[in-house]
């Protein structure tokens, strides 16, 4: 970390992607959106080590909790439909876990989406990711009848269980997977249709292969939620960071409730989606190794600065 952190900055993008390939990354996807230039790919390493399949930039890719970004983007066109409120409560929208759910008369819709309701996580669990849950009943195991971490609005705590909630709460109130929401409101209007919503909807060779250090196989066939292209993921945040993407009222929903960026994060799979206001560039960076000890998130991150340095630069 420190070597990378020191070296003398390359030139160009694709030689930074070349030099964090030798860190031990086994595959990069860089996508670069900047004003009045046409998008830029950056790849490096493989798409599949064991067949030596090249990276390919329009590989689909675990994009983990950069969903939130999404879920948060439907729960403000809910909101501003009049089909959900924003301070309305656990206990008001799932009445079954009043008892169960510490403080569940006073977590709102607006203190989950903004991580501040102080339920414990369900994905810090002994060993989570070993076995991960598969359904939403399994997970809500995890956490029920545990007290919570802190009284709502009182602290922040980044936690799953907030979003495993709010996708539970759309599914109820619009009556079927929000994910065919999100598709019809925000996928189909921006052209979206190389972003999809589990492993099922896609050709498994389409995915690109991730790695966890210490464990020998890929892990490209395990489900984790959402998937995309790094460009679908680009063409969303720069709506989304442009207001392209709401309606009229909307975003003032949004804004006072969300962020504009974010990172995600399964085994095998690296995910940061950002937009640099300065030189507005929105820039997505994909890394398919992780490491028990989030070593290569945090070398990930210094690579992430450098590629920004690069495009500062030029």
């Amino acid at each position: 970390m420190v070597k990378a952190w020191i070296l003398p900055l390359q030139d160009t993008i694709q030689e930074q992607v070349d030099e964090a390939i030798g860190y031990g990354f086994d595959g990069i996807i860089v996508y670069v959106d900047q004003a009045r230039q046409p998008p830029a790919f950056y790849t490096g390493g493989w798409k599949d080590r064991e067949n030596k399949i090249p990276a390919d930039p329009k590989s689909l890719f675990k994009i983990a909790s950069i969903s939130k970004l999404y879920d948060a983007v439907a729960v403000t066109k809910l909101v501003s439909d009049g089909r959900l409120s924003l301070d309305k409560t656990i206990a008001d929208y799932l009445p079954e876990l009043v008892g169960r759910i510490e403080n569940s008369d006073k977590i709102t819709l607006r203190l989950m989406i903004q991580h501040r309701s102080g339920i414990p996580n369900f994905t810090d669990a002994p060993n989570f990711w070993a076995a991960p849950t598969e359904t939403y009943e399994e997970s809500l195991a995890l956490i029920l009848d545990k007290s919570a971490n802190f009284e709502p609005g009182e602290d922040y705590e980044y936690c799953n269980t907030n979003y495993l909630f709010i996708n539970k709460i759309m599914d109820d109130v619009l009556g079927y997977q929000n994910f065919q929401f999100i598709k019809k409101e925000i996928l189909m209007p921006l052209n979206l249709n190389n972003t999809f919503g589990s492993l099922s909807e896609v050709n498994i060779d389409d995915v690109m292969s991730g790695y966890h250090v210490g464990h020998p196989f890929d892990l490209k066939a395990d489900e984790h939620g959402m998937l995309a292209t790094a460009e679908d993921v680009g063409t969303f945040l720069r709506a989304l960071n442009d207001g392209s993407l709401f309606e009229p009222g909307e975003q003032e929903i949004y804004a006072s409730i969300y962020e504009y960026e974010h990172a995600g994060w399964v085994p095998g799979y690296q995910s940061f989606a950002k937009y640099h206001k300065d030189i507005d560039a929105v820039v997505i960076e994909f890394y398919s190794t992780t490491d028990p000890k989030l070593y290569n998130w945090n070398l990930s991150e210094i690579i992430n600065n450098r590629i920004v340095k690069i495009l500062k630069r030029h």
